[in-house]
């Protein structure tokens, strides 16, 4: 991570995994396995094994009206991980895979998962091997302009496993949807897993094989 210091608090561009459009913006902090990003509107949360490209754009500093930033200063450096646990309750955006990003708030984070509840999808459970970004609202905001009685800030009433492939097995026999629905042979009955290859019975009630790298989110209708 030494050879990225120097681009702090530079303007650079951000490819990032399966993003069709670039992140442009400034380099405000770095850390073993994440970077942070500031467009001028927002913060975003990058995790590094994501970033497909950087390069500088603008040897110019950041100006002096860039927004406050959304997590306390974590004096001992940033992680992943610290960033997903200072991101519980508050609404954010994620993206991780399809056109469309989801909106909502991180209520748990698991060994290798986070549970993730947004108003359209309820809870989904996000491998964070899979997580392209995250950026935090702002202060007062909510998805979709909803208030808080349309969409309250409540924890989890459901118990988790501690990893994802454990987290599946305790919903064998559910229907499910997996990858947020991208593709229609994603969406079954949920038979079981076997050597890290999960089986789903699709519409017409034929199996449907998908490993578990493969699987980035899974929720419940």
């Amino acid at each position: 991570m030494r050879n990225l210091r120097p681009l702090l608090n530079r303007y650079v561009e951000l490819q990032i995994a399966d993003a069709k459009q670039p992140v442009r913006g400034w380099l405000t902090d770095l850390g073993q396995d994440i970077l942070v990003v500031c467009t001028g509107a927002n913060y975003v949360y990058v995790p590094l094994v994501h970033v497909r490209r950087l390069k500088l754009l603008n040897a110019s500093p950041p100006p002096s009206g860039l927004p406050e930033a959304p997590y306390e200063n974590m004096n001992d450096g940033i992680s992943y991980r610290k960033i997903l646990m200072n991101a519980k309750g508050m609404f954010s955006e994620l993206y991780i895979t399809g056109e469309q990003s989801v909106h909502g708030y991180v209520n748990s984070v698991m060994n290798d998962f986070f549970v993730f509840y947004s108003p359209v999808h309820h809870s989904v459970i996000v491998s964070l091997q899979h997580l392209k970004y995250l950026i935090p609202y702002p202060q007062g905001e909510t998805p979709y302009a909803l208030t808080p009685e349309q969409f309250p800030l409540k924890p989890s009433p459901l118990t988790y496993a501690r990893s994802f492939d454990q987290q599946l097995q305790k919903l064998i026999g559910e229907f499910v949807i997996l990858n947020l629905g991208e593709q229609a042979s994603g969406i079954g009955v949920l038979k079981g897993i076997d050597q890290q290859v999960v089986e789903l019975s699709d519409a017409s009630g034929a199996p449907v094989f998908v490993h578990l790298n493969h699987i980035k989110t899974v929720h419940l209708p």
